[in-house]
């Protein structure tokens, strides 16, 4: 990729996650300040950012209209919302989906409840792969080649003292996650946030993407939500089979 699309890819993430002074732009991005503001021109003139009335830039209307208009393009995302917005009601807690990316796990969807704490999580990011339940669900399920490719030179940073910090210590623990069906993350990157995760398999019986259930430890700790383990079951296999996934004979 080259730097000036980088960067024009730096500055949408940055804004669209609340809207930026030119200053603040340059420093993310490390630039000078006239820089930075050559390029905020530019996004702006083609509408992917637009400057507000304080001066600060947000996301344009041209990039929402764009967004809007290739979201039927996702069709996973469109075929699972319904049920994860409706396991979500029921279970009171965040609902995350996550997708298969090449050699990389991100999020495709969120569905957070009415007053609950917003978590760090963001539909589009990558997850991280030593600590999220979808990445422990997903990873599971892969081949050893395709695992070994995703895990290679992976960086086991630790957030909090369960958070898995070796390759053996995630293989052990991909074991465990086969063997009992679905995964989980122990207050591994958030020591307050712990979650169980499920897969979602396609016609081809390939696991691509996988569900999970989080919520604050003190709302429900992870004995709290294995008792949605069964309803999460049901959400997972309703995805797969409208992906065309079928159980073998």
């Amino acid at each position: 990729m080259s730097q000036s699309i980088h960067r024009a890819a730096e500055i949408l993430e940055y804004v669209s996650l609340a809207p930026r002074t030119q200053s603040e732009i340059a420093a993310k991005l490390g630039v000078h300040r006239s820089t930075a503001l050559r390029m905020l021109q530019t996004l702006t003139e083609t509408g992917l950012t637009r400057r507000h009335a304080d001066s600060r830039y947000g996301v344009g209307y041209r990039l929402s209209g764009l967004a809007r208009a290739a979201s039927d393009q996702f069709d996973l995302r469109n075929i699972a919302r319904p049920v994860l917005q409706e396991l979500g009601r029921d279970c009171t807690h965040t609902v995350h989906l996550a997708v298969l990316e090449g050699d990389r796990i991100v999020y495709a969807d969120k569905i957070e409840q009415p007053g609950m704490v917003r978590l760090y999580s963001q539909i589009g990011q990558p997850v991280l792969l030593h600590t999220a339940g979808v990445s422990k669900a997903i990873l599971a399920q892969q081949d050893a080649e395709k695992t070994d490719r995703m895990l290679e030179g992976y960086e086991y940073t630790p957030y909090t003292d369960n958070t898995i910090v070796s390759r053996a210590a995630l293989d052990a623990e991909l074991e465990r996650t086969r063997e009992r069906g679905w995964a989980v993350d122990d207050a591994e990157y958030e020591s307050f946030i712990n979650c169980i995760a499920m897969p979602i398999r396609d016609s081809s019986d390939t696991v691509v993407a996988a569900v999970s259930i989080t919520a604050l430890k003190a709302s429900a700790d992870l004995d709290a939500l294995a008792e949605w383990q069964p309803r999460l079951d049901d959400v997972v296999l309703a995805i797969s089979h409208d992906l065309g996934w079928r159980p073998h004979d």
